[in-house]
């Protein structure tokens, strides 16, 4: 049966199954990088990075504190360069190890002014880890430590992306039609 959100076609990119496993060589390459025995402050970005930090935190094996943040730059299917914070951490996260985690890093604006504002909180190490790697769109220079996968330059929907809030639920990843 064919998907549609909001009236359009959704062609899969990537099937849940493959996500899945990546997400598994992730956590291993996370769990090398970061001190064998040392707690890490796992950072999400709201909305769309909760599906992907709920399955990789599940995949590490260490003491981890999650915790969340919400920072806003999209409307529609553009991002609008402006970014506000919209809900702060909880947790203080100086002298700690940390690591940022997004959806997609796409024109790379929001990503690189909440690192930088991480940054200014004195983490003893940040890196940073996102599903989708979006490098034709991108206009700061900004690279993440830890990519899931990179993908052309589509609007994509699913495990937790979204289009003006629907779409999150898919469990692939899926390109819309336009």
């Amino acid at each position: 049966m064919e998907k549609t959100l909001r009236g359009k076609r959704l062609e899969l990119l990537i099937p849940e199954e493959e996500i899945k496993r990546r997400i598994s060589q992730l956590a291993e390459e996370i769990e090398k990088h970061f001190p064998p025995d040392g707690e890490l402050v796992v950072v999400g970005l709201l909305k769309g990075s909760f599906v992907f930090v709920s399955d990789l935190v599940r995949e590490l094996e260490r003491p981890v504190i999650v915790d969340f943040m919400s920072v806003s730059s999209y409307r529609g299917t553009e991002s609008t360069g402006n970014v506000e914070v919209k809900k702060d951490l909880d947790t203080d996260i100086k002298g700690k190890h940390v690591l940022l985690v997004d959806d997609i890093l796409d024109t790379g604006r929001t990503f690189k002014k909440v690192l930088e504002l991480l940054r200014t909180r004195e983490p003893e190490e940040i890196k940073t880890c996102v599903l989708l790697d979006k490098p034709s769109r991108r206009v700061v220079d900004i690279k993440a430590d830890f990519v899931g996968f990179e993908i052309p330059d589509h609007f994509v929907v699913g495990y937790g992306l979204d289009w003006d809030e629907m779409g999150r639920n898919l469990r692939g990843i899926y390109r819309v039609v336009f």
